[in-house]
């Protein structure tokens, strides 16, 4: 990355340097600089109509992929040394020769014939050392192999599956040949099996080396699921031919998708007029302005800018729509996409946990097991995450749709109209301040599981979420016979029942104005590990689902009423 960013600045100045001799004119005094607006990150969905897109293509993504295994520092071979050595004595050679008079002209020719005999020696002592050096490797290439058969010995015929898998094997024997800390850390796990910490160590010193086969597996089976992501995201984002992109109101809110995205917080955009009213107005929910900002964006600063307007994300699917239809492209084939590239990824995830067992043998039980494809998980999905996110909304974008109408409409409904008890709400409002409102720290908590890219650190975010509305409840509403616990509150604890749960927390989603959480839920559902479905992290994703659902069908005016 450092030598593409070098590239490009020298190719700028260079550009620079010829438009300011063709443009720059003596007699003419200089203008002003004119002040330029601040540049926008592009994302998928776009104001200018998609035109731009944040994700590299495939090609250049393999590029930064490999650069790194390319990067690092590889031994030389014999002939390589002999040709270094042999510039070092051409250099001698010269200098001497510089200083030798003109009338010495057999002191010349004598340094001139020792120098080609001793670089002739050097090739001839080089090319042997080489040729001695791969016989030996290919005797050591044909042993392990045969270890590697040994291992995969069968009656039948091997799949190509199992043939790559044993091709891989040999591959981490030979470079176990070559390095010492394969064997330390088979040995740490040998006299502590049931550490954990241990697990998790291994497996992030493992992928960190560019050159061990396991991380050059990865980084392969990354690249292959971002070439089959991106033409359908691209497909998604790209606007019609013949089309002209849609072009927003001048005063209108834009269009903000996930935070998962990687991009960079954009800066607060003035608005240059009041936006138009082409529809009537929604009728007040309470006493305030309708267009007042949400409590949670004065008091969550530290939180992505969630402002969207439905008016833009409705006039945003129609656009979507239509040039679907003109392509030709409907949701079955994106979702035929989306449940090929799913597979592709679990199939991926599996060939990692299944080679890295088959390298340290001491994480084959149920407990290293799960620990280790949590740590395959997070460094396969980092650069993954948004184009996969990016497909999932595109194919629940009718979802979000709704989602952002409920959100527009209820974001400043009292809790009592979403149906929370009042018992669970503060007794004493006044004393939480004026720009606090319930559930609050919920509310921030679950806006930043769009922040993160492992599907296992953003369902310890919707954990940490619901946590927090225990806590909230049992200090809105204390109940005498709660003890204190050490540790984190267990989830539908004594203050609040499951009944309650689920308007609280559709509450939290009200507040949190994230339509995408519906794709983050789908997500989810599809990669998290099958063990935390009948744990406390299923029941919770469970739960925030439920909610997202009955958000999704609130009335649309029975509110007012």
């Amino acid at each position: 990355m450092l030598k593409l960013a070098q590239q490009c600045l020298e190719r700028a100045q260079s550009t620079a340097a010829k438009l300011g001799k063709t443009r720059l004119k003596p007699t003419m005094p200089a203008a002003a600089p004119i002040p330029q607006p601040a540049g926008r990150h592009r994302r998928v969905y776009s104001d200018e109509g998609g035109k731009l897109s944040p994700f590299l293509p495939p090609e250049i993504f393999q590029k930064l992929q490999g650069a790194e295994s390319q990067s690092c520092k590889k031994e030389l071979t014999p002939l390589e040394e002999a040709s270094l050595q042999n510039q070092k004595l051409k250099a001698a050679y010269e200098a001497r020769m510089a200083r030798l008079d003109p009338s010495q002209a057999m002191q010349k020719t004598s340094l001139t014939l020792s120098l080609q005999r001793q670089m002739m020696e050097n090739l001839v002592i080089a090319k042997a050392r080489e040729e001695t050096l791969q016989r030996k490797m290919e005797e050591r290439r044909l042993r392990l192999q045969e270890a590697a058969n040994r291992r995969f010995c069968s009656q039948v015929a091997l799949t190509p599956e199992e043939r790559e898998q044993r091709a891989l094997y040999a591959a981490i024997l030979e470079y176990e040949q070559d390095h010492d800390w394969p064997k330390h850390w088979k040995a740490k796990l040998k006299r502590n099996p049931g550490d954990l910490s241990l697990v998790t160590s291994l497996v992030s010193h493992l992928l960190s080396l560019p050159d061990h086969p396991i991380a050059q597996l990865l980084r392969r089976l990354q690249c292959s699921v971002y070439s089959a992501l991106y033409p359908a995201v691209s497909r998604a984002a790209a606007p019609a031919p013949g089309c002209c992109p849609p072009t927003p109101n001048p005063g209108s809110r834009r269009l903000r998708p996930s935070q998962s995205l990687h991009c960079m917080l954009s800066p607060p955009e003035p608005s240059a007029a009041p936006r138009p009213q082409d529809s009537p107005p929604t009728p007040p929910l309470q006493p305030g302005p309708v267009g007042s900002p949400s409590p949670l964006g004065d008091t969550a600063s530290g939180l992505p800018d969630k402002d969207s307007s439905f008016e833009d994300l409705e006039q945003f699917l129609g656009t979507s729509e239509r040039q679907g239809r003109g392509r030709g492209v409907q949701p079955e084939p994106q979702l035929q996409q989306l449940k090929t590239a799913v597979e592709e990824i679990h199939n991926a995830i599996d060939r990692l946990l299944s080679l890295t067992l088959l390298a340290f043998e001491g994480l084959n039980t149920a407990a290293s097991k799960d620990r280790c494809l949590a740590c395959i998980e997070e460094p396969f999905f980092c650069p993954l995450w948004p184009l996969l996110l990016a497909l999932y909304r595109s194919v629940h974008r009718a979802r979000e749709a709704a989602l952002s109408r409920s959100m527009e409409l209820y974001r400043n409904a009292p809790p009592t109209a979403i149906g929370i008890p009042t018992k669970l709400l503060p007794q004493n409002p006044e004393a939480k301040g004026a720009t606090d409102y319930p559930y609050c720290a919920a509310a921030q908590e679950l806006g930043l599981l769009v922040l993160e890219s492992c599907p296992q650190k953003k369902l310890e975010c919707i954990v940490r979420t619901l946590r927090i509305i225990c806590v909230c409840a049992e200090d809105y509403c204390p109940t005498p016979e709660a003890t204190p616990q050490a540790g984190p509150p267990p989830i539908a604890a004594a203050a609040i029942g499951a009944d309650d749960l689920l308007p609280i927390l559709s509450f939290v989603v009200l507040r949190s104005g994230l339509p995408q959480l519906a794709s983050e839920c789908a997500a989810l559902e599809e990669f998290i590990h099958e063990g935390y479905l009948i744990g406390e992290e299923g029941y919770c994703l469970t739960s925030l689902q439920s909610a997202l659902s009955y958000v999704e069908l609130l009335p649309r005016g029975g509110l007012a009423k």
